[in-house]
């Protein structure tokens, strides 16, 4: 990539924030030395460490370097077969506990690129340990370093004492009295010796080791503390040759794993390099932009350099025209939005992620080139013309395909025709070349050119001339005017100056200013309206959105409750075969007795009407493709059979019972499973074994799930005609409304409510929940009005609160 032109993107501010980022200093000189590249597999492997790390911190912030030092020198020391000390023993020593730390939490991720670096973490614990329990944390090294080092230093702990305890003797003693200048011992040349007047050293026999600035003071090592020194001397002597004898030991258990504590170094100072880019991601809230085939697609993009509140632009380039040409006033935001994109693509070569929205896009470039700034030079005889020329010049030689060129004040500095042209001739050059091109400019001839040419559009900063300030917002299609004369107006330049200015401007330039004007006013008015027709359609697919979960809501209450009716009638039929074995078991003894069947057939009542049919709520009726031939199926008026004919398309079934074969509408046929409980009844023993009547039902033919009943409301007596007393079928206590619309619950509502009348129900539960209300609504109001409820009321707790209503019929 361009060095120069990365400077002139402030490439380099990135590259020093992802340093200031890093924990250590391997890691903050990988970040210094970091390059964009050009090559594809590189940036995407990049990204993906870069991508994951970040994945991983999100969960994981805690894990990091921590601890970890420097070691590089001292393993290369080591390695050539120096001594190190016991501080940097002590930093490799603590940079293997980071190590071990930081392995263990890699190893058991699946990220791939973290699994992969933790393979190259080698902690190798018995160095470790080795030189932790050789080195104490102030980096002195511990008696434990050795079997030896423990005794000598003891012995050298003695030996001082003796001598010191000799010496205070002898300068607190009478010995010496006036002789001494100072009651005090003191160490001269590693020697302890005692301060003697120099008129007086005849008194004290010893050496002299030293005298003070004036001569007036002799430092006297005595005679009789020479042995007890010499004693204190070796046994340092001693000690420190063994402590020296490690340091050399433990340089060389260096040296032998320096290959391991080298690649161990290299796997930390990654590691921290992708976490900085994690953090600095998460810093500038940043995305990683899609690879794209050559364009470049930003949204709601910003300049990571800018502080406070930063305007987003969106750009793009490279799909439906390969130039572009951003005009408008100073100061309005064009040199911005040209760094913006050429940063924002060196970032993304770079592993990093960019500071944009979702959806953005960039390509892997092969170079980018930028052309920003005054070039002039007193010392070159540089004017600004010529810098920039000087510049192209070097562009044009360098830029081919796949390379983003950045161009500020094209064909500025010089004749404003000539310099038109020149800019023009670039742009098509750049454009045969294959490059993509951003470039901003002041020339009307520049607007005019990305008009009529396909490859190129304009684009546009706007100004605000109340405030004049600019907004920095970026708007691709139109082209910018500097304003030049609203702003002269605006500071107070006289009228009639800027009057006699605007006549000047030929009529084509004037209504050329005046069409963009009208342009740029219907493009806000579309704007507004295209906002306002998105945040419509957001309300709407909320709105949507809702509906589907009360539904879905709905019906999982509603198979929730079916599942549970079930059950129930499982439960209900097990007991009807239980009161039926016990029937049998009578009527073999020849006990069942008149009073004792009506007692079987009373229980059997209660069984069937326990039976929680209703709890089933508004059943959905099933698909016509749900059912099949040789199925068993029931009606809703009480017939039990097996399909043995269907015609999906007329929705029409015909059902078999027995002999007897009958035509019902699919929508009418509902499960068998409560039906059978209710026949159960009608094959008690001693009803079937009679022989019937013609009409009272025999075998075979079609038959009433529920049995025929007395006017007294007990079990008809066997032999009994049913013909003549009328059916009572089981109606349900509770009718489930929910998930119903309006329309199906109030038919059903209907239905129910006759039954109710016809079987002398005194009172029915209607479940139509909270929901939004309008289902409770319709139903209150109709029951209201209907002539066959006497009363009605909102359950209280425990009977459903508000979410159900309580009927009288």
């Amino acid at each position: 990539m361009d060095v120069r032109s990365a400077r002139l993107l402030e490439y380099p501010l990135i590259r020093d924030r992802l340093a200031a980022a890093t924990n250590f200093p391997p890691s903050r000189r990988l970040a210094e030395a970091m390059e964009p590249s050009s090559d594809a597999i590189i940036v995407r492997r990049l990204l993906d460490e870069t991508d994951q790390t970040r994945a991983f911190l999100s969960g994981r912030p805690e894990v990091g370097v921590g601890g970890a030092r420097d070691i590089g020198p001292a393993i290369g020391r080591a390695d050539r077969g120096g001594r190190l000390d016991p501080g940097e023993l002590l930093a490799i020593g603590e940079t293997l506990v980071a190590a071990s730390r930081l392995g263990d939490a890699l190893r058991p991720v699946e990220l791939p690129r973290l699994h992969e670096l933790s393979r190259l973490i080698v902690a190798l614990p018995a160095v470790r340990d080795r030189l932790l329990l050789s080195i104490d944390p102030s980096g002195e090294i511990l008696d434990s370093a050795s079997p030896a080092l423990g005794g000598l230093r003891r012995a050298v702990r003695i030996a001082y004492e003796r001598l010191r305890s000799r010496l205070e003797q002898l300068v607190h003693g009478s010995e010496l009295g006036s002789a001494l200048q100072e009651p005090i011992v003191t160490l001269r040349n590693g020697r302890y010796v005692i301060p003697v007047r120099a008129d007086a050293k005849g008194r004290v026999k010893g050496i002299v080791h030293d005298q003070s600035g004036s001569g007036q003071t002799l430092f006297v090592e005595p005679l009789i503390a020479v042995e007890l020194g010499n004693a204190w001397r070796e046994a340092q002597l001693a000690a420190t040759a063994e402590e020296e004898r490690i340091l050399d030991e433990l340089s060389s258990l260096v040296a032998l794993h320096a290959g391991q504590l080298r690649d161990t170094l290299d796997a930390l100072a990654r590691f921290d390099l992708w976490a900085a880019r994690a953090r600095l991601a998460e810093e500038m809230d940043a995305i990683r932009a899609t690879e794209s085939d050559g364009a470049i697609v930003l949204l709601s993009a910003r300049h990571p350099g800018l502080s406070g509140r930063v305007v987003p632009i969106d750009i793009t380039l490279g799909e439906e025209f390969r130039a572009l040409v951003i005009t408008g006033p100073n100061t309005g935001g064009k040199t911005v939005a040209l760094r913006t994109v050429g940063l924002l693509c060196l970032m993304h070569q770079s592993g990093l992620h960019v500071p944009a929205a979702e959806g953005s896009r960039l390509p892997i470039l092969q170079d980018v080139f930028a052309d920003i700034g005054d070039e002039q030079s007193v010392a070159q005889s540089l004017s600004t013309f010529s810098g920039h020329l000087r510049s192209i010049v070097r562009i044009v030689e360098a830029t081919g395909p796949g390379c983003l060129v950045l161009l500020d004040e094209l064909g500025a500095g010089t004749d404003p025709t000539e310099g038109s042209a020149l800019a023009q001739a670039l742009l098509d050059r750049f454009i045969r070349l294959g490059a993509l091109v951003v470039a901003t400019t002041h020339y009307a001839e520049l607007k005019v050119y990305a008009h009529e040419t396909p490859e190129a559009r304009n684009a546009s900063v706007e100004f605000d001339l109340e405030t004049l300030s600019p907004t920095y917002r970026l708007t691709i299609g139109l082209p910018g005017t500097s304003q030049a004369f609203a702003i002269a107006e605006r500071l107070g330049l006289d009228q009639a100056l800027v009057d006699d200015a605007r006549g000047r401007l030929t009529r084509a330039q004037q209504d050329f200013e005046r069409t963009l004007a009208a342009i740029k006013e219907s493009q806000q008015e579309m704007d507004e309206a295209r906002e306002t027709a998105r945040v419509a359609e957001a309300r709407a697919v909320e709105a949507r959105h809702a509906a589907e979960e009360e539904r879905r809501r709905a019906r999982a209450e509603r198979a929730e409750a079916a599942a549970t009716a079930r059950e129930e009638a499982e439960r209900a039929v097990a007991a009807i075969h239980e009161e039926i074995a016990q029937a049998r078991a009578l009527l073999a003894r020849q006990t069942l007795t008149e009073s004792r069947l009506d007692e079987a057939m009373a229980r059997l009542e209660e069984r069937l009407a326990a039976i929680p049919t209703a709890t089933h709520g508004p059943e959905t009726p099933p698909d016509p493709g749900t059912w099949q031939v040789g199925q068993r199926a029931a009606t809703r008026s009480g017939w039990v059979g097996t399909i043995s004919t269907i015609d999906a398309p007329k929705g029409r079934a015909t059902l078999a019972v027995g002999q007897a074969r009958t035509e019902v509408d699919i929508a009418d046929l509902v499960s068998a499973s409560a039906a059978d409980a209710a026949r159960l009844g009608a094959a008690l023993p001693g009803r079937s074994a009679r022989p019937e009547r013609p009409g009272t039902g025999r075998r075979g033919e079609l038959e009433p799930a529920v049995p025929p009943r007395s006017p007294a409301g007990r079990p008809a007596r066997p032999g009994t005609s049913s013909g003549r007393t009328p059916e009572r079928r089981v109606v349900p206590s509770t009718l489930d409304l929910r998930g119903a619309r309006v329309d199906e619950a109030l038919e059903m509502l209907e239905s129910t409510l006759d039954r109710a009348a016809t079987a002398g129900a005194g009172r029915i539960t209607i479940v139509h929940g909270h929901g939004s209300g309008a289902l409770r609504d319709a139903v209150r109001a109709t029951l209201a009005k209907h002539p066959l409820v006497s009363d009605w009321r909102p359950g209280e707790k425990g009977e459903g609160g508000d979410g159900a209503t309580i009927v009288t019929v």
